[in-house]
């Protein structure tokens, strides 16, 4: 048993989160998994997709959300990757491709999933890219920006009459804490004014993940529950080939996939009460979605990115 409970624990749970290290490592994942003795979320029966399910966090979350007896559509660019994963999955899958950095590709997707008349209660909207260089997609669009912020803004819209006749729906946008360096530049969202440097990228773009799910929160009013998370540091094959030195320094401290998909899977089943939209999650916590002030910028400012990225989507 851990030796701390109730206030002591929730004191010990705010300093590991300040200090950061100790907060987004596997140590403080063990430390609350102990310190508040969670269950085990409840997703029996929840009709879940999980987008960039073929490695890393969304084949963690995949395969436990299975596991745990929901339905799940891995959605994947790769798909022999994709069927690697399906066949290692112990209970009821289903195996969808889409490249995220599409426009066209996602309408053709999301059409798709609709006529099939398929029911969905979650979309856990995870993929994500880090690239080494800076490319462009045949659109036009920046790639990093283009995977992590067009494409779930895209699927997401596209997929909402669907949710809102789900049982309790809601959408979970895959964030990372690196979004703490930086506030969303609306002068150059694409950052093409800039020298590419990857991190810096990832951040911008995992920033406007959360902002997105606050705009949705305020616009769905209730009827779709939109939340945002980050995974703390956890170790993937992206992380890994995108970050090698941040890898070999932390390695001994990084979490597995499974804990850093942790938070997703109980996401995917609580309660709006248990997890009420609007917010930003670790480790089953609703944690600050700054820490150098003004950099989560306001309300309108997020109302500001979804007009943006209809105005970027539309036509195409």
């Amino acid at each position: 048993m851990f030796p701390l409970r109730g206030r002591a624990a929730d004191a010990l749970d705010r300093a590991m989160d300040l200090a950061v290290v100790p907060g987004f490592s596997r140590i403080g994942y063990e430390a609350r998994r102990r310190m508040f003795e969670w269950p085990a979320p409840n997703v029996d029966g929840r009709r879940v997709m999980v987008t960039g399910a073929s490695s890393g966090l969304g084949e963690a979350a995949a395969t436990e959300l299975v596991r745990l007896g929901a339905r799940v559509h891995l959605v994947v660019r790769d798909e022999e990757k994709g069927r690697s994963v399906l066949e290692r999955l112990p209970g009821d899958a289903e195996l969808h491709v889409c490249d995220l950095s599409s426009v066209a590709v996602i309408r053709e997707f999301a059409g798709e999933f609709i006529a099939s008349g398929s029911g969905l209660d979650v979309l856990v909207n995870n993929a994500g890219v880090m690239p080494a260089e800076r490319e462009h997609t045949p659109e036009g669009f920046e790639l990093t920006f283009a995977t992590n912020v067009i494409g779930p803004y895209l699927l997401t819209e596209l997929l909402l009459p669907r949710l809102r006749e789900g049982d309790g729906p809601r959408v979970i946008l895959m964030s990372s804490g690196g979004m703490y360096s930086c506030r969303f530049s609306f002068a150059d969202p694409q950052l093409e004014g800039r020298d590419y440097r990857p991190t810096a990228f990832y951040a911008h773009t995992k920033r406007a993940e959360v902002m997105m799910a606050d705009a949705w929160q305020r616009r769905e009013a209730g009827a779709v529950t939109f939340v945002s998370m980050h995974p703390g540091w956890a170790v993937t094959p992206g992380m890994s080939a995108a970050l090698p030195g941040f890898h070999r320094l932390t390695g001994p401290i990084l979490r597995d996939a499974r804990a850093g998909a942790d938070t997703a899977v109980w996401l995917a089943g609580a309660t709006p009460r248990e997890a009420p939209g609007g917010l930003f999650y670790e480790d089953r916590r609703p944690r600050p979605r700054e820490r150098i002030p003004g950099t989560a910028g306001s309300p309108e400012d997020a109302d500001r990115l979804l007009d943006l990225l209809a105005g970027l989507t539309s036509g195409i």
